[in-house]
């Protein structure tokens, strides 16, 4: 069972700022960029939109409060949070184990495919351009978004199709946590903590948000969720050391 509350440590603040939360606050970019021909540009993932990229944090920012409803109603402010429109083409999305990033790829980057099998388990004909195109909404800045596949990036450095086949950053990760598997946490590129919902009604099959878990554990995307399954145990088990540990919301 998952505790619906958070557990926070009010001595060690278990619930912390993630850099890119802050970051977002401040309307900056978490990340090292540089002006190249006018355009910013990501030192260390080149292909990154890093004003989009930027826009969708801001989005989810708004979040918070929002994903403990419907899961339909929970997907259609994950897709739009993240520049994308609720159509066939996006279906997918968020719906299933593996299509739970959301990136922000360059558009001269948008139409590489794996054509060398960089991507383990991935199409060498994993040609997404046309419906990134088709897919992204223009208002959240230059270049497009897609909910791209998560395996690999249990890795490090990342070996998804985000971080190789765009040569880009994620805006955010879903990830569920364990054991329930009835919670997630948007995790950012660095792994930190963005947002976390709880959803109500039919969600994605139990055995692909199992999945989804198993293709980030051991890697720096987990541990966000593994410390909120960590955290809900602790406080399952009751108080430890006084008041260092407090229920908020159960």
């Amino acid at each position: 069972m998952l505790c619906r509350g958070r557990v926070v440590c009010g001595v060690l603040g278990l619930v912390s700022s993630s850099r890119a939360a802050m970051a977002t606050a401040a309307g900056s970019y978490p990340w090292r960029t540089k002006m190249q021909n006018g355009v910013e540009v990501d030192v260390d993932y080149p292909g990154t939109a890093v004003e989009r990229l930027r826009s969708v944090l801001q989005n989810v920012a708004l979040l918070k409060g929002k994903l403990d409803g419907p899961w339909p109603e929970v997907r259609s402010a994950l897709l739009a949070a993240g520049g994308l429109k609720e159509d066939h083409s996006t279906s997918h999305a968020f719906n299933d184990d593996n299509h739970c990033d959301l990136t922000t790829m360059r558009e001269d980057v948008s139409f590489n495919s794996n054509s060398k099998g960089a991507v383990a388990q991935i199409s060498r004909q994993n040609v997404l351009g046309p419906h990134i195109r088709g897919a992204s909404l223009p208002e959240l800045g230059a270049g497009g978004s897609w909910s791209t596949c998560t395996n690999g990036a249990h890795l490090t450095p990342p070996n998804d199709v985000a971080h190789v086949q765009f040569t880009s950053r994620i805006a955010f990760k879903l990830v569920w946590v364990p054991p329930s598997f009835d919670e997630f946490v948007l995790v950012d590129d660095d792994g930190q903590e963005l947002q976390r919902g709880k959803p109500t009604g039919q969600l994605p099959p139990l055995i692909l948000r199992q999945r989804n878990y198993e293709l980030v554990k051991g890697g720096k995307y987990a541990a966000a969720a593994d410390e909120i399954a960590e955290s809900c145990k602790r406080g399952l088990n009751g108080f430890h050391g006084g008041d260092k540990f407090q229920v908020l919301g159960a």
